[in-house]
């Protein structure tokens, strides 16, 4: 061979190696391209390699942007779990904790980070709930129960559901239906309890008609005597459904208290006048205090309210006993208060006088006339108007009644001529 023959020879491999090289370090810089964490910028690049970069940039490109979709989903999705009421927990096929929201964490007590992949048995262990898994176990499908949590004081009732999730998983959620089973409780006790104070008084109407259909019916003061129970049995019940229709109106009225200027002194004077006919001399009735002025309120329903305190004051506090009105400003909160030298309350019955028939010794409530709903309307009269109600009492010495108002409720005297 020639040295032309040679030199040609040596040009072609060394135009062999040039694209060899080219082809290694083009293949050795997408290797690196593919590896690296983000979409850094394409390696130099010429040729079909540009496009072969361009192209997978984009799919990756791409392949990327769904990842962050998909991310982003998922997170907006645990967030709305997170804010969800009820509990959610998610357990495999074991009953093991693969995840719960807050709301779980609250209903059971349970802790996120330290009981994840805890037996869900192992921490819930009432009967009910065990009763409960048992039954999902032995059949697979929607199981649900009530449960109980807490302490007394912080009971609370669950209502849970069991779920068949994924291919071998459950999904648990509680709702907490304390509320609607406290409701529920009160609608039943209400019924009974309105049910029970209007048997007593038909039951002895029922018994006087009787006698007066006989055959003998009763003449001259034996007839009068009945007659004078009968007009009494129906004036307790004139007085139970005056009471109710009032309470009805208070909880279901959504507008507020009307906006009148109440004269609390003169409804102070008023109310004395009232009591000491309705005490018949058995007591001493004065008006100690009444320099805190003008309310702003619902003119109806505050001598509803008032009324009621002095009243109960006149019937619990036994003959010879002394009862004090008082208006007066306390640290700036006009407080219209009742205080009595009565028979007095024990500390424990005290939280519950407010509710709906709630009576601390039935006999003397039903021979005083009480209807047993006389506090609960205190309470959403005051609630209507920004107030509470205090009560202070010592057994065998006597009660105070307190009725607090916002001071900005408070008319000064110089606004109304």
């Amino acid at each position: 061979m020639n040295a032309a023959g040679l030199a040609l020879v040596f040009l072609a491999l060394a135009l062999l190696g040039g694209a060899l090289w080219r082809e290694i370090r083009q293949r050795n810089a997408l290797r690196a391209w593919l590896l690296a964490p983000d979409l850094s910028p394409l390696p130099a690049n010429d040729g079909a390699w540009g496009e072969i970069f361009a192209r997978l940039r984009a799919q990756r490109h791409q392949a990327q942007q769904r990842l962050d979709e998909l991310g982003n989903a998922l997170e907006r999705f645990r967030l709305a779990v997170q804010a969800l009421p009820d509990g959610v927990m998610l357990l495999d096929q074991e009953m093991r904790i693969e995840w719960l929201n807050a709301a779980a964490c609250q209903h059971f007590g349970l802790d996120a980070a330290r009981d994840g992949g805890t037996m869900v048995q192992q921490l819930l262990r009432q009967r009910e709930f065990l009763e409960l898994l048992d039954a999902f176990r032995q059949h697979p499908g929607r199981r649900a129960a009530l449960l109980r949590v807490g302490a007394h004081g912080g009971e609370r009732v669950l209502s849970l559901a069991l779920l068949p999730f994924g291919a071998s998983g459950a999904l648990l959620v509680s709702s907490d239906v304390s509320e609607q089973m406290r409701s529920e409780a009160m609608r039943r006790d209400f019924i009974a309890n309105v049910s029970h104070e209007l048997r007593t008084p038909l039951t002895v109407l029922t018994g006087f008609l009787e006698q007066f259909a006989g055959e003998r019916p009763p003449a001259g003061e034996a007839a009068q005597t009945f007659i004078r129970l009968m007009t009494s049995q129906v004036e307790r019940m004139n007085r139970l459904v005056a009471d109710l229709l009032t309470l009805s109106r208070l909880e279901s009225g959504d507008a507020p208290p009307r906006e009148e200027i109440v004269d609390v002194p003169a409804l102070l004077d008023a109310l004395r006048a009232e009591a000491i006919a309705l005490s018949a001399g058995r007591h001493a009735i004065e008006i100690s205090d009444a320099s805190a002025g003008k309310l702003r309120g619902s003119a109806e329903e505050l001598r509803s309210a008032f009324g009621n305190l002095v009243f109960n004051a006149v019937r619990y506090t036994p003959e010879g006993g002394k009862i004090t009105l008082a208006w007066r400003c306390d640290a700036g909160a006009p407080t219209f208060s009742v205080a009595d030298t009565g028979i007095g309350i024990p500390p424990e019955h005290i939280p519950r006088l407010t509710e709906r028939f709630y009576r601390v010794d039935k006999s003397r409530s039903t021979a005083s006339g009480g209807t047993g709903l006389g506090l609960a309307i205190v309470k959403h009269v005051l609630a209507r108007h920004g107030g509470r109600l205090s009560i202070a009492s010592q057994p065998g010495k006597g009660s105070v009644f307190s009725a607090r108002f916002p001071s900005e409720r408070l008319v000064a005297d110089d606004t109304y001529a």
